[in-house]
């Protein structure tokens, strides 16, 4: 990312903020979509299966719940997503600086891998928490039963009904989804970068279509190896409790009733919005960062002059 690393935690925290509800207005839907898409029950003979694919679950959900349907859940990851984007960044520069010990020399793929896992395990804290709440409130319409009034409601009953164990269902899960494919999405999107850079010049200076691309195509291959993990999550997170002895038993039971395209459910909805906003968000996150340093230096000559 280049300039993270010289970036204050606040101006970390308002660039990813801003970045990061950009990323929930633009994906938040297709996110809905294929959570739902990912628990809904198997086909029986008697019954069929509840959405045949993305667009059917898109119709059926804005005709049943209007189109603040497909933003169900939103509220979690909105309140989340300026500490996690600020922690991510953070413990990519981190990551970075750790395995460094020569500014000069110039970091291996395999230590930038590395340094966007850290990143992946550094936001779990906060994402594997407001995970869990997002898909309870995504899914609960399916059964008809609406259950919590919003994430606050649904966050406070499970903490009161079960314990923080409860609230951060799924954790593990979480970091098998997030550590590989954060080092993935970091690998490629700073190899891309720097290929899309013209010779002799900083890639600081990319143009927008150039970080769009960069930022789009490394959200796809984040979520090709992050799907499958991702499922497994979903599933364990909204399941009844007691329905999954653990990670190992969910797996063991959708490869059987399912087979394994079951850990691909969701797979439109997933790459239909992984493009659009991982490339906003990286955008904004630059874009705000620069504005920040613009608007610093600005008022910093402005002092001097006084």
């Amino acid at each position: 990312m280049g300039a993270e690393e010289r970036v204050s935690p606040l101006k970390n925290f308002v660039a990813g903020g801003v970045g990061g509800a950009c990323l929930l207005l633009v994906g938040h839907p297709l996110d809905t979509i294929k959570v739902r898409l990912q628990t809904q029950p198997k086909a029986s003979c008697t019954q069929c299966v509840l959405y045949t694919g993305t667009y059917d679950c898109f119709r059926k959900t804005v005709s049943k719940e209007g189109i603040l349907g497909i933003y169900k859940g939103m509220g979690a990851p909105l309140v989340g997503v300026a500490p996690m984007m600020a922690i991510s960044f953070f413990g990519f520069g981190l990551g970075k600086r750790l395995q460094q010990t020569d500014p000069s020399n110039p970091l291996t793929h395999t230590q930038i891998f590395l340094s966007g896992c850290l990143a992946g395990v550094f936001t779990t804290v906060i994402v594997a928490p407001g995970e869990r709440v997002k898909c309870l409130l995504q899914v609960q319409a399916n059964s008809g039963d609406s259950k919590y009034a919003g994430p606050l409601d649904c966050a406070v009953r499970l903490y009161k009904e079960q314990g923080i164990r409860s609230v951060y269902k799924g954790t593990v899960l979480t970091l098998i989804r997030d550590v590989p494919s954060n080092g993935l999405y970091f690998l490629t999107y700073e190899y891309l970068k720097n290929v899309l850079t013209p010779e002799g010049q900083s890639s600081s200076g990319l143009s927008t279509p150039n970080i769009l691309l960069a930022g789009g195509v490394a959200g796809i291959l984040n979520w090709t190896i992050a799907l499958p993990p991702d499922v497994l999550k979903s599933n364990y997170q909204t399941a009844a409790e007691g329905k999954y002895r653990g990670l190992v038993d969910v797996l063991r039971t959708l490869l059987q009733e399912e087979g394994p395209k079951s850990l691909y459910k969701g797979f439109n909805a997933v790459f239909l919005r992984a493009f659009p906003a991982n490339a906003v968000i990286l955008y904004s996150y630059i874009v705000l960062i620069v504005i920040s340093f613009i608007s610093t230096h600005i008022i910093l000559t402005y002092l001097s002059i006084l």
